[in-house]
């Protein structure tokens, strides 16, 4: 239905609509997590919401409630400093969305608990992919999701890296509480989730980008383009230790293509130079559409 739902909104060119639905799947992804795998066997989450899991553990204060009151302030930092009202509208829905649905999904549907290897790999899942929709839908689920947004934007410091490091500080912080056991858990759901994010929100790394320094670029680009069907950038550089101009051809192929490629740079030029990198998500001619995102 959500797929549905998103594919509709997209047709119909409703940006917005759109948004809001990957904003409600993410919110709604997060509180499944937390409600069905993590509070039920102590596992503290990270950041705001594993305050607020706390909360519940002392004082039986619904996970959901408390997690939306400590957002409060937070949400009015990040409105003077983190993107304005588009941001602010956007991280208040995502909030309230997760809160009632951690407290909702509490209440109706039954725990996972039993083997840690299940609800910690399962927990860290749904929590890198819920977070991971919701930033891609420009919010966030509040908590020290909002910090790691505020210095991604002014230092250039990746999200995930904020992400692991802060609440990792948090989670050690809350041994005394919970024991040693819990957060120990709680690192390799945080651990997973971090990966996790990373992934939804740059893509799966379906596709290779491959540097090739040869000296019969024409008989090459030619091969390339007639089998692969690929198109293909050539550079001019220059050698580090002849100090000769080097032709570099770039192209950037599927996952399922490498090993032609490199078939037809080896009976092409089999004195060339070749480097394959993971290219994590490429937009445009010949691979997803820059419109889907």
């Amino acid at each position: 239905m959500y797929l549905a739902l998103k594919r509709f909104a997209h047709l119909k060119k409703y940006k917005a609509l759109e948004d809001y639905l990957e904003l409600t799947a993410g919110s709604l992804v997060v509180a499944l997590g937390v409600a069905m795998f993590l509070l039920p066997n102590k596992v503290i989450s990270a950041g705001v919401t594993g305050i607020a899991m706390i909360l519940e553990i002392l004082f039986k204060f619904p996970t959901g409630t408390a997690n939306f009151i400590l957002n409060i302030p937070l949400l009015l930092m990040g409105i003077k400093w983190g993107g304005g009202f588009k941001v602010l509208f956007r991280t208040i829905y995502a909030v309230f969305v997760m809160s009632l649905g951690i407290d909702l999904f509490t209440a109706i549907i039954p725990p996972v608990t039993g083997d840690p290897f299940v609800y910690c790999l399962f927990g860290g899942l749904l929590d890198g992919i819920g977070i991971g929709l919701v930033l891609r839908a420009q919010g966030t689920t509040g908590g020290t999701d909002i910090i790691a947004q505020l210095l991604y934007r002014y230092q250039r410091i990746s999200f995930a890296s904020t992400f692991l490091f802060s609440n990792t500080v948090i989670l050690l912080a809350a041994i005394p509480i919970v024991g040693i056991v819990p957060i120990l858990y709680a690192l390799v759901v945080n651990y997973i989730s971090s990966r996790i994010l990373d992934t939804v929100q740059e893509g799966l790394g379906y596709s290779r980008a491959v540097y090739v320094v040869t000296e019969k670029v024409d008989k090459l680009k030619e091969a390339i383009i007639n089998e692969l069907d690929r198109g293909l950038t050539i550079f001019e550089a220059t050698g580090g230790f002849s100090g000769k101009p080097k032709p570099v051809l770039y192209v950037v192929v599927s996952r399922s293509q490498i090993s032609r490629l490199k078939r037809i740079i080896a009976e092409t030029d089999e004195d060339a130079f070749v480097v394959v990198t993971e290219a994590h998500e490429v937009l445009g001619e010949g691979f997803k559409p820059i419109s889907e995102n």
